[in-house]
């Protein structure tokens, strides 16, 4: 039956990530392509959720978040940043980061607006931008630094910028915005109705004594952005989708308006669970020591390889180049690695709107020691 349903996103189909999780689950291969974790949460964190459902806590939350999680949130920011969080006017739990993205676009963005973005980008954010009627500005920064020429962006913003969307740290190239670049951005910013999109759902998860950045800590930029962050992250739990936005009163008035008619309110039992978990703020200090380690084993054990690695700063994903191995596209390579060699990961291609080949693939550190330990293996003899 031909029900003359035009696509609103007709260039989409199904995304990289699920293409090597099935190419990897046919090939009975090591999964070090998408981005989540092969260990357990903390049990304390389980038992936690098992007392607030015995407690009650399984109706509707308040469509904002619970009360005990905001002032958690609240109270992490006032630790770690030294900033002051209204926990009832500028923060909403929302059902995982990308919802809060997804929610944060639909707040601001309107057909024929400009969104500036940073390629390589998560992969959500282009399609939302374009379901909402808006035009995506790719801005294309290229390996093995990913540096941005912000002198360029400045040549970009117009009166019909809406909004940029930054990604600190960026998944996937690892890299973390400074302090100094961010005041750059505020400063572009200063005098312009652009609006801006901060995805910090790595932010704990920074190396080499990096201490963990927020625009909240850049006046110019605190007053136009949305900040959106995860606990999938930051409590190894990808699978319960809870996140948060803190965005100004005016701002954040607008997202509810969404929010509230796509999720309305979030699992109760966990949001109280992660509220208790988190009064000793002690382990989002310790993330960044535990992932540091990680990356260094990987990286580490592949100084032997023909695989040339690239500079990590952040998140839990290290990118890895093959030139001295192939001149394959990174597409075929990485289908040929999960092929031949079995193991999974993600071409870097995947994440530029335009074709991109830089011999480049992304690998997820989030993993057992043992399961790094087999990656170093395997990958030492391609």
């Amino acid at each position: 039956m031909n029900f003359n349903l035009t696509s609103k996103l007709p260039h989409v189909g199904t995304t990289i990530f699920t293409k090597m999780t099935m190419l990897a689950n046919e090939q009975q291969a090591l999964n070090l392509s998408q981005g989540f974790p092969d260990f357990e949460t903390d049990p304390k964190l389980i038992q936690l959720v098992s007392k607030a459902m015995e407690q009650g806590h399984n109706q509707y939350a308040p469509m904002i978040g619970a009360q005990t999680l905001r002032d958690t949130i609240a109270k992490k920011y006032r630790e770690i940043y030294d900033v002051a969080v209204d926990a009832t006017v500028e923060l909403t739990v929302t059902s995982g980061g990308t919802q809060a993205i997804f929610t944060a676009i639909a707040t601001a963005v309107r057909p024929q607006d400009e969104v500036i973005i940073f390629e390589p980008a998560y992969d959500c954010y282009a399609p939302t931008i374009e379901l909402f009627g808006g035009k995506v500005v790719p801005v294309r920064l290229l390996a093995p630094d990913f540096q941005i020429d912000w002198d360029y962006v400045a040549t970009l913003i117009n009166s019909k910028t809406r909004l940029i969307i930054i990604n600190n740290p960026n998944n996937p190239t690892g890299k973390v915005l400074g302090r100094e670049e961010l005041i750059k951005l505020g400063d572009l910013l200063s005098g312009t109705n652009a609006l801006l999109l901060s995805d910090e759902v790595y932010e704990h998860i920074v190396f080499d004594g990096v201490s963990p950045q927020s625009v909240l800590e850049i006046p110019t930029l605190r007053e136009r952005s949305f900040v959106i962050a995860s606990f999938g992250k930051l409590l190894h739990t990808t699978g319960w989708k809870i996140g948060y936005c803190i965005a100004p009163q005016q701002l954040t008035q607008e997202f509810r308006k969404v929010h509230q008619f796509n999720v309305f309110s979030v699992n109760t039992p966990m949001q109280f669970a992660i509220a208790a978990y988190l009064e000793d703020i002690s382990y989002v200090k310790g993330l960044s020591h535990f992932f540091e380690r990680k990356r260094n084993l990987l990286k580490d054990g592949l100084r032997g390889s023909r695989f040339k690695i690239l500079p990590c700063e952040g998140t839990y994903f290290l990118n890895i180049d093959y030139s001295a191995i192939s001149q394959e596209k990174e597409f075929e390579f990485a289908c040929s690695l999960t092929r031949q060699h079995k193991i999974a990961t993600i071409p870097l291609s995947a994440f530029y709107k335009e074709a991109t080949n830089q011999q480049v693939l992304r690998v997820c550190f989030a993993k057992k020691d043992e399961t790094l330990l087999k990656a170093v293996e395997i990958l030492n003899k391609v």
